[in-house]
């Protein structure tokens, strides 16, 4: 064995491989890379915390729209009322398919969950109202929206006989802002919708109304006489109170009679100088 051989003066003495360390270096390295060569596998995919919570609410949006469509009436309704608490964009169109589901306590919560949706939900309720089978709910929905595109197409809806009355609870949950377009409307040449403008002041109880009002005393219908005497009742403003007296020798015998328990009703209460707004 020369390389091991050790009896020549001065010669330099090679030294035994360690094996030990020498393996132990080997497969550390190897580790190493495999390691480095893993990691680059995995795809990178940094993502904020608004990504992250905008997928957990997309994933949850998709759940509840399945159970839109689960045979319990119940199981909808909480799906409905959920969505509306998500108030997203994304949740009009199922919301939409709520509004025709068959049972009624669906159909409501899905009402009031287009209006936690707010204004991204006008344009689809505003096609809506194309649809005789869902325009009702679509009035709902769109009288609960402060939104100033919802204001023109539910005055229109007033001239529908069948739709009427929804579109004045609409415009009553409005409120003030379709106080101009009413009193507008007071003027109209078609009577059903005088009628409904005036039904709908008095329920909105606004001072503003009070003088419009009171020329509506003097029309030529006695129904609109007789509902403008009612709706400044409600308003409970003095200047309704000394308005209407004169309605005490009005031709029409009922509205004589309403008049008379309106005043007696008004001597046993008193009277604010301004209406309630």
């Amino acid at each position: 064995m020369e390389s091991n051989q050790i009896d020549r003066p001065g010669a330099t003495l090679p030294m035994a491989p360690l094996v030990g360390d020498a393996l132990a270096d080997s497969l550390s390295e190897d580790l190493a890379r495999a390691g480095q060569q893993e990691v680059s596998q995995v795809p990178t995919r940094v993502e904020s915390g608004g990504d992250l919570e905008e997928e957990r609410v997309k994933d949850e949006i998709d759940i509840q729209i399945d159970l839109l469509n689960d045979s319990d009436w119940v199981v909808r309704r909480e799906a409905v009322i959920t969505l509306g608490e998500m108030g997203d964009e994304r949740c009009v169109a199922p919301l939409a398919k709520a509004l025709r589901d068959g049972d009624w306590q669906v159909r409501e919560v899905a009402v009031e969950a287009m209006r936690q949706v707010g204004s991204p939900a006008v344009e689809t309720l505003l096609k809506l109202l194309r649809d005789w089978e869902v325009r009702k709910y679509a009035i709902l929905s769109l009288g609960k929206i402060r939104d100033e595109r919802v204001l023109a197409p539910l005055m229109l809806q007033l001239r529908n006989d069948e739709f009427k009355d929804d579109a004045i609870m609409a415009l009553v949950e409005l409120g003030e802002p379709a106080i101009p377009l009413l009193v507008t409307a007071l003027r109209d040449k078609d009577e059903q919708v005088r009628k409904s403008a005036v039904l709908a002041l008095g329920r909105i109880k606004n001072d503003q109304a009070i003088a419009p009002l009171i020329e509506m005393l003097e029309d030529a219908d006695w129904f609109i006489r007789l509902t403008a005497a009612a709706a400044l009742e409600s308003i409970g403003d003095e200047r309704g109170r000394h308005a209407i007296t004169p309605l005490l020798k009005d031709p029409d015998m009922v509205v004589r009679m309403r008049v008379e328990r309106i005043l007696a009703k008004w001597k046993k209460q008193p009277v604010s100088e301004s209406a309630t707004t």
